[in-house]
């Protein structure tokens, strides 16, 4: 596939604070869809595992946004407290301001919308798209969807699941999130061989040809 060309910016997106946060945008020309990613807890818009899946992910001809889910002051109290990261409502809140402001621009505004959640950020995604129907499709990496319980039965974008079998905990709590889903399309993909950050050898690459695949089927399809 030959190489498209890409536009790239850092954004300045307004939050219910008050305040702003800061996201990379990606947009490859010509663009099919948006994908928004949520990353995990302690981790930023510079997860270089994020920023790997999103570099497939524009090689297929998405855009992509990569943004820190706290403002500066959160982050600084959050160092401190590590109370943010976990509260899982209040970053779906600002998943669903950072959602609003994607939908007002005029570049990618009108673009197929989809979720890239990680650990915790999975979770936010979820509950951010309970009761959206202008959500196309979520992929969890290694995510905790058992966090979003209360949200799960009203989720019916499709979604992915995609955890690694040497995380055997979180396999768990994957699958009895995937029985509540009421998504109008759901799948569990354990990935042989892979921890949970999916660090061996060609499982991050496993995991970022999964989401392209499952991202490229469902947005097309919105």
């Amino acid at each position: 596939m030959s190489a498209q060309p890409i536009a790239s910016a850092q954004i300045s997106l307004p939050v219910a604070s008050g305040e702003a946060v800061v996201g990379d945008l990606v947009t490859p020309a010509g663009a099919r869809g948006i994908v928004v990613f949520a990353h995990g807890s302690g981790s930023s818009r510079l997860s270089s595992r994020n920023q790997s899946v999103a570099e497939v992910l524009q090689a297929r001809g998405l855009a992509t946004l990569l943004f820190d889910l706290l403002t500066g002051s959160e982050e600084s109290r959050d160092a401190i407290t590590a109370e943010l990261r976990f509260d899982i409502p209040f970053l779906a809140g600002r998943l669903r301001d950072v959602i609003a402001h994607v939908r007002e621009r005029e570049d990618v505004g009108t673009l197929p919308l989809g979720l890239f959640g990680a650990s915790t950020g999975a979770a936010a995604a979820l509950v951010a798209a309970a009761g959206d129907p202008g959500v196309g499709a979520i992929v969890s990496r290694g995510g905790r969807p058992d966090l979003a319980a209360g949200s799960l039965e009203r989720v019916s974008a499709p979604t992915l699941l995609l955890v690694g079998s040497l995380d055997t905990p979180v396999i768990e709590m994957n699958r009895q999130a995937f029985e509540r889903l009421d998504a109008r399309d759901k799948k569990l993909v354990v990935v042989p061989g892979a921890s949970h950050l999916f660090e061996e050898s060609g499982k991050l690459e496993e995991v970022a040809r999964l989401a392209a695949d499952w991202f490229e089927r469902w947005l097309r399809a919105t």
